[in-house]
């Protein structure tokens, strides 16, 4: 019950974020929501990953995490060079517990993406938070001032 709680609580705001991008008009790359910027897919993500991701946010919020895995890679299928897909990727398996799986997700995403700095912020959160868990201070402090750097840019 806790891991679906913090499940809902890292996952869902992102997806649900993500799954009101209407295709039709092009959507900024972030939504300030109760004063955070958080990351949402590109305009050109198409229908179909959309769609996708959508679904991914319905399973989440009933708890079906392998449902919301099994959509983000289907998605990840269609779009496998989509940094943002990455990140949520990302997301979710830092909810999972996998932790290492997380921090290699996150940079893969970074590494794909060298223009949104929001999204870059936000896999270092991810990456400083998987490093706390994993006990390693050090390298989360590093993660987490990496994130402040680009958050302030």
């Amino acid at each position: 019950m806790l891991i679906q709680i913090r499940v809902l609580f890292f996952l869902l705001p992102v997806l649900m974020t993500a799954c009101s991008v209407s295709t039709k008009q092009p959507a900024p790359e972030t939504k300030e929501e109760a004063g955070l910027l958080q990351v949402r897919p590109s305009a050109s993500s198409n229908q179909a990953v959309l769609s996708l991701l959508q679904e991914a946010r319905v399973a989440a919020k009933a708890g079906q995490l392998e449902v919301a895995e099994a959509q983000l890679e289907r998605a990840l299928r269609i779009e496998p060079s989509n940094a943002t897909l990455w990140h949520y990727m990302a997301k979710l398996r830092l909810n999972q517990g996998q932790l290492d799986q997380a921090v290699g997700l996150a940079a893969k995403s970074n590494s794909m993406e060298h223009t949104d700095r929001i999204l870059q912020a936000d896999n270092w959160r991810i990456i400083a938070h998987a490093r706390s868990q994993q006990g390693n201070a050090q390298a989360a402090r590093k993660a987490q001032a990496r994130a402040e750097a680009l958050a302030a840019d």
